[in-house]
């Protein structure tokens, strides 16, 4: 790619960067993951264009990258050199040529920590171009200090965790010289996800997994950010070798979708029970895949009551609003989920957070149920 110039012949206003930033963006669009199309800032010393976001980011690791506007800076000759002769898809190239299969790569939707952590690893670390740098979470072993939420009082006391992929395992221990654990979580049903605003801090991380067929949630989070992603990947490189182990037949892109996920919706909802005769709850939801839980509090270790939702060729739907008889509900903004045992009435207090709900509910109900999906149906159904 030759010197790109504004279109008045010069190299050191933002029009030129602008030029090779339409070029990439046109023949490259996809080789940042964080970056919107056409994004507004660079990394001169880096070469590679990013949004505004990750150019907060950039700009805190200033021995690695300098961080100069597309549209508003004055650009040296050799700095509009420099980007015209690299790019995002070299960067790439370059940085992250041995990234893990599991390593979560973050979206721009993503809390800050990933995203954050994700190009400190990639520059700043250069973690997957130099593989022994990636022992804390690809040695199969790691153990640790956490501070996790107590269940009944709700205060963060720290807490000592072992991860262990050869007893397929993640345990924690009430005091740092216990003999035995206070929980083990298995590796098979086990999953991490980041919620910064629901545990209150900026690393929070909400460990499930189930006990006695029922989902147990713990919240964990520590001081050091990086302390906190390296745990996390951990536990999907736990679930990564379980599953190839498991499926031996399947390929990573069978099995990277299935290390950890987010949840489709969350929120308050009111809800009323079976008989439909009393008053109107209101409940903090969850929509873990095709369990629906609801809680008293949004940081309950168990769930108050968790529903199964199948697929519409099994007897399940999602109605917009509530049978005309209904009462009890303060919020106007009905749902009644149809099972094949007893319909579920929902209100929510927004008609956006209507939509939302029915948006993901409905895209559970319209997705084929898998073999292994009829037999946690059947534990639902004859639950006590």
């Amino acid at each position: 790619m030759g010197l790109a110039r504004c279109p008045w012949g010069h190299s050191r206003c933002p029009g030129a960067v602008r030029a090779i930033n339409q070029e990439w963006s046109h023949s490259h669009r996809g080789c940042w993951r964080l970056a919107r199309a056409d994004p507004d800032w660079a990394s001169y010393t880096l070469g590679v264009f990013i949004c505004l976001s990750c150019s907060g980011i950039h700009r805190n690791i200033p021995h690695v990258s300098k961080v100069k506007s597309v549209r508003l800076d004055t650009w040296e000759d050799v700095q509009v050199e420099f980007m015209a002769s690299r790019g995002n898809a070299i960067a790439r190239a370059t940085f992250e040529s041995r990234v893990p299969p599991f390593y979560y790569r973050p979206s721009a939707s993503d809390c800050p920590l990933l995203r954050e952590q994700w190009i400190r690893a990639k520059y700043e670390r250069q973690e997957f171009a130099h593989p022994e740098r990636q022992e804390p979470y690809s040695a199969g072993y790691r153990e640790g200090f956490l501070w996790k939420r107590g269940r009944d009082n709700g205060q963060f006391l720290s807490r000592k965790f072992v991860l262990t992929e050869r007893e397929g395992a993640l345990k924690y221990f009430n005091r740092s010289d216990a003999k035995e654990p206070k929980a083990v979580m298995k590796i098979e049903h086990l999953n991490a996800t980041f919620q910064p605003a629901k545990i209150g801090h900026p690393h929070g991380l909400q460990v499930t997994y189930l006990k006695d067929n029922s989902t147990r949630n713990i919240f964990v989070y520590h001081e050091d950010g990086k302390e906190m992603v390296d745990w996390f990947n951990a536990l999907r490189a736990a679930r990564f070798h379980y599953l190839q182990v498991a499926f031996p037949g399947a390929s990573n892109a069978d099995l990277v979708p299935k290390l950890s996920r987010n949840y489709l919706q969350e929120g308050y909802m009111e809800k009323t029970g079976p008989k439909q005769t009393e008053g109107f709850r209101k409940r903090w939801f969850t929509m873990d895949d095709r369990r629906l839980m609801y809680f008293k509090d949004p940081l309950d270790a168990f769930a108050r009551g968790e529903v199964f939702i199948g697929s519409r060729e099994s007897g399940y739907t999602v109605l917009d609003g509530l049978p005309p008889s209904t009462q009890g509900h303060h919020w106007p903004h009905g749902i009644t989920i149809v099972t094949p045992e007893r319909r579920f009435l929902l209100a929510c207090e927004t008609e956006s957070e209507q939509r939302a709900w029915m948006e993901a509910l409905r895209k559970v109900v319209d997705r084929p149920m898998l073999p292994q999906e009829y037999a946690v149906e059947a534990h639902f159904k004859h639950k006590p």
